[in-house]
């Protein structure tokens, strides 16, 4: 399996809208994380994981929402591998250490800030075209995408 790029973004899903239509242009898959959330799940849902169950799913409208009871802090490594299999980058809203991506106030513009190395401005042609690309190591998840 191959593992997504992982970039930490503080801003809503809107934001990204043209850069995950881009990726989804190219065939690419992302994926949204929110590691802050205060959505309560359905009560339905919420009881039968209280009870225990392995995980409690709703379908409704086109879409499916999923509880599964937690022992102990989340990890994100088992996070990203059990729900974004298949994915080329997962934007993850809270804190992560994770490449920060942050809009440059154009529709098309993208500052990457890893800590410890310069900025770097892209495009996002160049954002997507770098997502396509093998990450530099097979154990790192966090590398920006080189444009």
């Amino acid at each position: 399996m191959t593992t997504p790029y992982l970039m930490h973004v503080e801003e809503g899903p809107e934001r990204f809208a043209g850069l995950i239509e881009a990726a989804r242009g190219k065939g690419l898959k992302v994926g949204w994380l929110d590691l802050e959330s205060t959505v309560a799940p359905p009560p339905e849902l919420e009881a039968a994981a209280k009870l225990g169950v392995l995980r409690s799913v709703s379908v409704r409208d086109g879409r499916t929402v999923a509880v599964k009871p937690l022992r102990g802090e989340p990890v994100l490594r088992d996070l990203v591998r059990e729900h974004f299999r298949g994915c080329a980058l997962v934007l993850i809203c809270g804190e992560v250490d994770a490449p920060r991506l942050l809009s440059d106030g154009e529709a098309d513009r993208w500052t990457v800030r890893v800590a410890g190395l310069a900025a770097r401005r892209l495009t996002t042609e160049d954002l997507v075209a770098g997502l396509r690309r093998p990450k530099p190591s097979a154990r790192s998840t966090s590398s920006p995408p080189r444009a």
